[in-house]
């Protein structure tokens, strides 16, 4: 058999058991299952930001960094016209991507991460079903999370260039709020991201959104993420399969793995010939049982596009780059620990104190 056909394979027989064990059917006799309370500040889910945000989560898939770098790419266009790019990090060891810039409309920092490559997403699918809780969060002695998402933005070079590059955005532009983005794996980074800049400087400068993003932890670092960023919107799409992995088990308690609020669900429901898109808005426990956990989730499709916009890289292989010779004219090029960095000042520059 073909590796592709039997990672297929192995994808819908992994796809069964968490079908057995987590179905719509069983979700709605979970009389056990966990309740927990979220603060809140009225957050509201906001259908235009959403149209306009998940065009940077588009965008940062573009392999071409020349054309990421001075906005020229063909994802750069639309609602993001206008963008003022301030850096590119590319972990290229581990295949991360990310960009800080800053918007025009809505005038605010813009942090994206990418996730995980189209030609590798099966093979990362059928990953997600076996990964464990095995970290606890710094400060949290009950709040367990993924180890590999955590890694990924608090032990690479990602973080400390973000933070870099919002402290600049911040002496150049003033006090913007901070808009973090993410799709599928880039969803996950983008959490962490989220949560250590509300600690840092506070809920009320920050706000997140991501699509067709994973768990990443329990119930307890739920409830501590929820609290902590209350500005925060989980967009998840008709069967995609990612938002179901990994799996959900209520009965595991703060064993298993457990979504924060607020999800928004989109969705089609058909009435003889009339087609209606839903964008419905959850409640606020991350697992209501009335969205995208009442249906089985095992699309692939439906993972790859939110609004109409395509979320997958546009080269082929599992991590491509292109850096074109005119860079120089546009920015600094510089390499650290295996990381490139794409900037559009001298980064010298970069070199803050924390303000």
């Amino acid at each position: 058999m073909a590796p592709r056909r039997r990672t297929a394979a192995a994808v819908l027989a992994l796809t069964g058991l968490l079908l057995f064990l987590s179905s719509p059917a069983a979700a709605a006799a979970e009389d056990g299952e966990l309740r927990m309370k979220h603060s809140g500040d009225g957050y509201h889910y906001n259908s235009t930001l959403a149209h306009i945000l998940v065009e940077y989560a588009s965008a940062v898939y573009t392999s071409d960094l020349t054309s990421l770098l001075t906005w020229t790419c063909p994802r750069c266009e639309g609602h993001t016209k206008g963008f003022e790019m301030i850096e590119i990090i590319v972990d290229v060891e581990r295949c991360l991507q990310a960009f800080v810039g800053v918007a025009p409309d809505p005038r605010s920092i813009i942090i994206a991460f990418r996730g995980t490559q189209e030609h590798s997403a099966s093979n990362w699918i059928e990953d997600l079903f076996w990964k464990q809780l095995d970290v606890t969060y710094p400060g949290m002695p009950d709040a367990m999370v993924h180890h590999g998402f955590y890694s990924a933005y608090y032990n690479t070079t990602l973080r400390h260039e973000i933070l870099k590059s919002v402290r600049w955005a911040w002496k150049t532009y003033g006090r913007l709020p901070i808009n973090v983005v993410g799709h599928s794996m880039g969803g996950a980074l983008a959490s962490f991201c989220a949560l250590d800049l509300s600690v840092k400087y506070g809920s009320h400068a920050v706000e997140l959104i991501t699509f067709g993003q994973p768990r990443v932890g329990n119930p307890a670092f739920a409830a501590y993420f929820s609290e902590q960023v209350p500005r925060t919107i989980r967009v998840t799409h008709e069967n995609d399969i990612v938002p179901h992995l990994p799996p959900y088990f209520y009965y595991l308690g703060q064993w298993t793995y457990h979504h924060f609020a607020r999800e928004v669900w989109l969705h089609e429901t058909v009435v003889g010939n009339v087609v209606t898109k839903n964008e419905t808005v959850c409640d606020c426990t991350g697992e209501d049982p009335t969205c995208s956990r009442s249906v089985y989730g095992r699309s692939v499709a439906d993972h790859l596009e939110y609004y109409g916009v395509t979320l997958h890289a546009d080269s082929r292989g599992t991590c491509q780059f292109v850096i074109g010779t005119s860079n120089s004219a546009d920015g600094d090029i510089v390499q650290v620990d295996g990381t490139i960095i794409l900037s559009r000042y001298p980064q010298e520059q970069h070199s803050l104190a924390s303000i």
